[in-house]
């Protein structure tokens, strides 16, 4: 199963037209996508945030660990599931097209691999801080998967790219920055 997703997440970040054809083709069950795809990703790096902070820092302090791993967990899990229903709002009001939260699900899904692997090798190497702005690679990720999976017209697949790639990558860092306003003890 983690041999298909490693592979998955490869040809998604490295050639995402391809990546993105060959998943419009694939026929999958509406919760195997979860439970293949996203949710294997949400724990890597929610175990990345563990071990980051186990064996980056001078003290071996578990607690701070497990906070880290709460505050990236709920930040990962959230940030998925609601970028996913906005998109699915603004795919039904603003594009006028039917709702479809497994589609929206999907997109956003295939279109954060490069985040989730990207914040995985973050919180395990906090001094390559500056590989964060290969994030903008989303934008061309959700560019090349709007047309072949989402069947985007040419005419509005600028709206919706600027729309789902604001989702996408905003979401998890506004609920991140909440958490950290919100709960001091979880600041690390």
């Amino acid at each position: 199963m983690y041999k298909e997703l490693f592979n998955w997440i490869i040809v998604i970040i490295s050639q995402p037209a391809k990546a993105f054809y060959a998943l419009s083709k694939r026929k999958e069950r509406d919760d195997e996508f979860l439970a293949r795809f996203v949710y294997p990703l949400i724990g890597l790096v929610t175990l990345s945030a563990f071990l980051g902070i186990l064996f980056t820092r001078k003290e071996f302090d578990v607690e701070l660990a497990l906070k880290a791993s709460i505050k990236t967990l709920v930040s990962s899990f959230g940030g998925f599931f609601l970028a996913a229903y906005l998109l699915n709002e603004v795919w039904a009001g603003f594009f006028g097209k039917e709702k479809d939260m497994k589609l929206c699900q999907r997109f956003v899904g295939y279109s954060s691999a490069l985040m989730f692997a990207l914040n995985t090798i973050l919180l395990l190497l906090p001094e390559f801080f500056f590989l964060r702005i290969f994030i903008l690679y989303t934008v061309y990720i959700v560019w090349e998967g709007a047309v072949p999976y989402m069947k985007v017209e040419e005419d509005i697949r600028l709206k919706f790219v600027a729309a789902a790639t604001v989702f996408i990558v905003a979401i998890p860092e506004l609920i991140n920055t909440i958490l950290f306003m919100l709960m001091p003890g979880l600041r690390i």
